[in-house]
C-alpha cells in the first residue's frame, strides 16, 4: 500500500466555545451553524448556558428542516397552517432551497404546508406559522452558504459554517463564515489527491481508498427511510468529486461514464466522542475477498444475497452456462434457457448498490423456467467487483447508498464500454449472440432516501432527477423505428404491475412528496407508474426496459417488496413481449 495523505482535523465546536466564552458580553445571543449532529450541538448549548451565555448551535446542513425538528414543537404549538417562502440564488437551481426542505411536508400533519418562492437572494427562508385561532408568528431561518470553485473549477453554492453574534441592543456585531472541520477535511483531502502524480494512463490505480473516522452519528427522521447523515453525504461528495477530477484529468467531459480511473472507495466511519476527525488516503491492491453469510429463502430474502447463494440459485435454472470475467478476476455466471418463445435477456447487478435487482432477476428467471417453451438468458450479477465492495461497505454503514459500489473495479459503467477489454460487458455480448433476443430487461434501483452532495452544491451533479424517491420508475429505451411498439409494451407492463397490492399507493405517495419538494416532475405517469420513454440507438437491442426501484439501501419487508416488484416486472415484460405484435 502507498500512502498519499494522512492527517487529523480538530473539531470546530470546542475551539468556538472557548472563543465565545473569552469574548462574551452580557445579553449577547450567539448563533452558530456547524456540521455536527443534534446531540453534539445540544451539549454545546448546555455548556455555554452553564456560563450564562445564550447560544443556539444550529445545523449548517438542511437548516430549515432542523428548524422544525428542533425549534418548533408542532404538536404543542397548535399550528394549523404553515407557509415557507424559500430563497433563490444565481449560482444555484431555482428549486435548490426547496429541495433542502425535504421531507418536511411529510412531517407536519395535521398542519397544512405551502411552499412559495420569495424575492430573497440572501439564503434566508421566511416561515409563517398560523394557529387555528388565526394568530400568526413569523420567523427568518438563515441557511448559510458560500460561492466557491471545486477542484475542477466548477462554481457551486454550498452550505457552510457560520457565526452570528447579536448584542444586547439587537445589533449584529459579527456575521461571517467559518470553515468547519467537515469542510476542511474534504477540501484538503481533495487537494492532496489532485496534487498527486497520477501519470497519464488509465487506470491510474487499483483501489484509491479514502478512510475517514468522523465523530457523530446519523439521525433517523420519522418518514420512510429518511435519515440525516453527514457521513453518507461525505462518501457521496468524495466519490463523485473524484470521478469528476479524473474525468477532467483524462480530457473527458464531466459525467463521462467511460472513464476508467480504477476503484474509488471512500470509507466513512461513524465514531463516538468529540475528538479529531482522521483521514488517510492510500493506494491498495484490488480486493478479491468474498463475503460469506447464511442462505435465505429467495422469495423472503430480507437482505442482499451472498455470491454463493446467487450461484446456487442460478444452478437451479436449466440451460447452457456462459461466463465473463471482471477486472479482479471474478467470474460472471449466466444461463441460456432455450425454448420456443421469443427470447428475452434478463440482467441485474449492473450497479450493485441498487440491491433489489439481483434477487428480482433470479426470481423472475426461476418462475419463467417452470414454463414450457420459456426462452431467455439470465445474468443476475453483472458487476461482481462492485457487489463485493458493497458487501464490504455495508458492514459499517448498512443503510447508506454507497455509490462507490455503483461502477466496476475499473471505475466505469460497464454498459458504456466498447472495443477490446470488455470484461463484464462481454456477458451481454454473449447473451445477445447466443439468444438473438431483441428485448433486454435490465433491473436497477435508486436511492430510497434523499441523495445530496452538500460540499459540492448540494444537488448531485448530473443526477438531479434522482435526488428524491418517486416510486417504482420505469425507463423504456428503443430504436427510432420502434416507438409505437415501445409505447404499447410499457402500457402492457404497467397494467400488469398495477395489480401488485399496495404498489400504486406506494408510487402515488412518493410522487406527491416529490412534486411538493422538487416542483415539476419531468416524467410521464403511465397507469400509475413514473416513466421515461426515449429513442436510444446506443443499445445492442431494439427495446431495453430499465427498472428503477427506490432500494438504496433497504432491508426487511421493504426489501421483499422491492425484489417482488422486480420479479413481477420480469414476468410482465416477458409476457408483453410474446404478445406485442399480436395486438
Amino acid at each position: 500500500m502507498t500512502q498519499i495523505f494522512a492527517t487529523t482535523f480538530a473539531p470546530t465546536l470546542p475551539n468556538l466555545i472557548d472563543e465565545i466564552v473569552k469574548a462574551a458580553s452580557p445579553g449577547q445571543l450567539i448563533e452558530a451553524w456547524l456540521f455536527n449532529d443534534a446531540q453534539t450541538r445540544a451539549a454545546a448549548e448546555a455548556k455555554l448556558a452553564q456560563q450564562g451565555i445564550k447560544a443556539r448551535i444550529r445545523s449548517a446542513y438542511k437548516p430549515l428542516l432542523h428548524f422544525f425538528l428542533e425549534d418548533i414543537d408542532l404538536a404543542k404549538s397548535g399550528v394549523a397552517d404553515i407557509t415557507v417562502r424559500y430563497p433563490r440564488h444565481e449560482n444555484a437551481a431555482d428549486n435548490r432551497f426547496l429541495l433542502e426542505t425535504y421531507p418536511l411536508a411529510a412531517l407536519v400533519a395535521p398542519a397544512s404546508i405551502t411552499f412559495e418562492t420569495s424575492d430573497r437572494c440572501d439564503c434566508t427562508y421566511d416561515v409563517i406559522l398560523r394557529g387555528a385561532d388565526g394568530v400568526e408568528t413569523r420567523h427568518e431561518v438563515f441557511a448559510p452558504n458560500r460561492v466557491h470553485q471545486d477542484v475542477v473549477d466548477e462554481t457551486h453554492l454550498s452550505p457552510t459554517g457560520w457565526v452570528r453574534i447579536t448584542d444586547a441592543d439587537g445589533q449584529i456585531v459579527r456575521d461571517d463564515r467559518i470553515e468547519t472541520e467537515y469542510e476542511a477535511l474534504f477540501a484538503r483531502t481533495m487537494s492532496a489527491i489532485a496534487d498527486h502524480d497520477w501519470g497519464g494512463q488509465e487506470p491510474y490505480f487499483e483501489e484509491l481508498n479514502i478512510s475517514v473516522d468522523l465523530p457523530g452519528h446519523d439521525q433517523k427522521i420519522a418518514h420512510g427511510h429518511e435519515v440525516l447523515s453527514l457521513h453518507e453525504a461525505l462518501h457521496e461528495d468524495f466519490y463523485f468529486s473524484l470521478l469528476e477530477y479524473f474525468q477532467v484529468k483524462s480530457g473527458r467531459p464531466l459525467g463521462d461514464r467511460g472513464l476508467q480511473p480504477g476503484q474509488i472507495v471512500p470509507e466513512i466511519r461513524q465514531v463516538s466522542g468529540d475528538g479529531d476527525a482522521r483521514v488517510t488516503v492510500e493506494l491498495r491492491p484490488l480486493s478479491k475477498d468474498e463475503t460469506t453469510g447464511e442462505m435465505q429463502q429467495i422469495d423472503r430474502a430480507t437482505r442482499p444475497l451472498t455470491v454463493a447463494q446467487i450461484r446456487a440459485e442460478l444452478d437451479g435454472i436449466e440451460g447452457e452456462e456462459f461466463h465473463a470475467t471482471s477486472r479482479s478476476g471474478r467470474v460472471l455466471n449466466a444461463r441460456y434457457h432455450k425454448g420456443t418463445d421469443l427470447p428475452v435477456m434478463i440482467s441485474g447487478g449492473q450497479h450493485p448498490n441498487e440491491i433489489s435487482g439481483v434477487a428480482g432477476a433470479l426470481r423472475g428467471a426461476l418462475e419463467l423456467a417452470k414454463r414450457d417453451g420459456a426462452h431467455f438468458t439470465i445474468s443476475p450479477l453483472e458487476n461482481p467487483d462492485g457487489y463485493a465492495l458493497h458487501q464490504r461497505l455495508i458492514v459499517d454503514n448498512p443503510a447508506h447508498m454507497h455509490h462507490a459500489a455503483r461502477y466496476t473495479a475499473l471505475g466505469d459503467d460497464m454498459e458504456y464500454r466498447s472495443g477490446d477489454g470488455l470484461y463484464e460487458k462481454e456477458i451481454r455480448v454473449r447473451a445477445r449472440a447466443i439468444s438473438g433476443a431483441s428485448l433486454h430487461v435490465n433491473l436497477h434501483g435508486y436511492p430510497c432516501h434523499e441523495w445530496t452532495r452538500p460540499l459540492s452544491g448540494y444537488v448531485p451533479r448530473g443526477f438531479g432527477m434522482w435526488t428524491l424517491p418517486k416510486g417504482f420508475f420505469l425507463i423504456m429505451r428503443h430504436y427510432d423505428e420502434w416507438s409505437e411498439r415501445a409505447e404499447n409494451f410499457i402500457d402492457q407492463v404497467t397494467r400488469k404491475l398495477a395489480a401488485i397490492p399496495g404498489l400504486l399507493a406506494f408510487n402515488a405517495a412518493q410522487i406527491d412528496l416529490y412534486r411538493i419538494h422538487a416542483g415539476e416532475t419531468g416524467f410521464r405517469i403511465i397507469n400509475g407508474f413514473p416513466c421515461m420513454i426515449s429513442v436510444d440507438d446506443r443499445h445492442d437491442v431494439p427495446l431495453t426496459l430499465i427498472t428503477e426501484y427506490p432500494d438504496e439501501t433497504i432491508y426487511g419487508d421493504a426489501f421483499i417488496a422491492a425484489h417482488t416488484a422486480q420479479m413481477a416486472t420480469v414476468i410482465a415484460a416477458y409476457d408483453a413481449w410474446q404478445n406485442l405484435d399480436k395486438d
